[in-house]
């Protein structure tokens, strides 16, 4: 393992499922886990309100349900980034206006609250992969990214209301090999 990558990276104990009390450095907002555990690198994905309906969610919930867990999710997974893939909602990243003002607001602390690896915008999604400095927690830099960039899209659109979905889908980066693939999902995902 590269020194770079040593400097980088600290694994946490994998937590199977959230229990009651958390552990130091999981929450939850609602519906998904989270870890905020310092400098670790994570992937980061955040949605446009209108990318994935609740309702298809609760269709791929009912059809995976006999499923084993670990493999449910999988599939759950792979279903809604094919979703995302496809552009569907009002895919407001689309206008080149839109899109330079979240990718803006993404390097603007690059540096300085965190260290950004990889990133892309697409029309209705977002992924990002990255390492919070101390000090800066991942939920306050995905707040500081959403809330900025849904006022100022929404300037640019001449509209106000919702822009991002409340809940972001975070991972923490477990090995050299996991941070290698997620660099390429990155950089691949517009292909």
């Amino acid at each position: 393992m590269s020194d770079i990558w040593k400097k980088r990276m600290v694994l946490p104990k994998r937590v199977k499922e959230m229990p009651a009390t958390s552990p130091v450095g999981w929450y939850s907002r609602g519906y998904l886990p989270h870890f905020d555990g310092g400098e670790i690198s994570q992937t980061v994905t955040f949605r446009l309100f209108d990318s994935l309906p609740q309702s298809l969610l609760e269709q791929w919930r009912e059809e995976l349900a006999n499923r084993p867990h670990k493999e449910a999710e999988a599939e759950r997974r792979k279903r809604i980034e094919a979703y995302l893939d496809r552009g569907e909602g009002s895919a407001w990243m689309n206008d080149p206006r839109l899109a330079d003002e979240v990718q803006t607001a993404l390097l603007f602390f690059d540096g300085q609250r965190y260290c950004l690896h990889a990133w892309v915008v697409m029309p209705n999604h977002v992924h990002a992969l990255l390492t919070p400095k101390a000090g800066w927690e991942l939920g306050r830099i995905l707040h500081s990214w959403k809330s900025f960039t849904a006022n100022e899209c929404n300037k640019l659109l001449g509209r106000s209301g919702e822009f991002w979905q409340t809940e972001t889908f975070d991972r923490f980066v477990r090995n050299e090999k996991h941070y290698q693939s997620a660099i390429a999902y990155i950089e691949n995902n517009p292909v």
